[in-house]
C-alpha cells in the first residue's frame, strides 16, 4: 500500500548513530503504509555515501552524530544539490537549533524519546504534503499543503 497519489513508496534514509534507536526508527518507518527504508547510516560520512548511491525522498536525521552535527550535514547536502526533505529526529531542544533547521528546510521536528504513533502521524502528514503536486490555484491550496506538515493542536 502506498501513500495517496503515489505509485511508489516514499524512500526514507534513517541517519541515527545509536544502533537501538536506528533499528527502532527503521522498523517504525517500515510499518507505515506508503514508506520504505532506503538505508540506514550511523555517521555523517555514511549518510553522504548512501545519498550518492541510493535515491531518497526523506531523511530522518539525528542531529548529534559522532562525526559532526546533523545540521552541518544538511547544509553540505543542500550545497551539493541534494533536495531530499528532512525530519529531524533528535533530543536537541535548543530553539536556536530548531530555527536553523527550519532555515535549512527541515519540514518536521520530532523530539526523542517518542512512540511509534508520533512518528507514524508525522510520516502520514509528510506523505500528504509530498503528494501535493502541480500549481496551486490559490492561497488556500498553499495553506492546506503547508498545514499538512503541522501537528494537531
Amino acid at each position: 500500500m502506498t501513500a495517496p497519489g503515489r505509485s511508489a513508496p516514499i524512500r526514507v534514509l534513517v541517519v541515527e548513530d545509536d544502533p537501538v534507536a536506528a533499528d527502532a526508527h527503521r522498523l517504525y518507518v517500515a510499518r507505515v503504509p506508503g514508506f520504505a527504508v532506503a538505508g540506514t547510516a550511523r555517521t555523517r560520512a555514511e549518510a553522504v555515501r548512501l545519498l550518492d548511491q541510493v535515491p531518497v525522498d526523506l531523511i530522518l536525521l539525528d542531529l548529534y552524530l559522532p562525526d559532526g552535527h546533523g545540521l552541518a550535514l544538511l547544509r553540505s547536502l543542500r550545497t551539493a544539490g541534494h533536495a531530499a526533505d528532512v525530519i529531524a529526529v533528535t533530543s536537541a531542544r535548543d530553539l536556536a537549533v530548531v530555527r536553523e533547521g527550519v532555515s535549512l528546510s527541515v519540514v518536521q521536528y520530532v523530539l526523542k524519546p517518542f512512540a511509534f504513533a508520533t512518528l507514524r502521524d508525522r510520516l502520514l502528514r509528510y506523505a500528504e504534503f509530498h503528494a501535493a503536486a502541480g500549481e496551486a490555484g490559490g492561497q488556500d491550496e498553499v495553506d492546506r499543503a503547508l498545514a499538512a506538515l503541522r501537528a494537531p493542536a
